[in-house]
């Protein structure tokens, strides 16, 4: 009984997961973190888009942006607007745009509705 008492703190509480954070890459203010995130399946890639749209490669592509939930700073969620662009709060960068009606991903997928951030925007940190 006395070894049970003797654990020591880090023994009985296990490490938490580092959690994951998105940053304007301009002026490193927090925009999403990793339980904003609206997970999508993966679609078929390039036969997903118009004939005009497609490139010659046909290797599968990584997504270029993640798709979040509508949050306090987006500004014109709040102002009502159906679609518009997504400007960071602090320093105005364009960090992506949203569409009540859903946007297609460069996957291919399509997310409704989309809250579109672009990760070439953000820093993906560890908290």
């Amino acid at each position: 009984m006395e070894a049970a008492n003797n654990m020591s703190e880090s023994e009985a509480v296990p490490n938490p997961k580092p959690k994951l954070i998105y940053r304007c890459k301009k002026c490193r203010r927090i925009v999403a973190s990793e339980e904003s995130i609206v997970p999508h399946e993966r679609g078929k890639g390039e036969e997903c888009f118009k004939w005009k749209k497609r490139s010659v490669e046909k290797e599968p592509t990584q997504c270029s942006s993640i798709f979040v939930e509508a949050m306090k700073w987006m500004q014109p969620v709040q102002e009502g607007y159906v679609e518009e662009k997504l400007q960071c709060i602090g320093c105005k960068a364009r960090l992506g745009s949203f569409n009540w009606a859903g946007m297609q991903c460069n996957c291919g997928a399509w997310v409704n509705p989309a809250f579109q951030l672009h990760k070439s925007r953000l820093d993906e940190c560890y908290m």
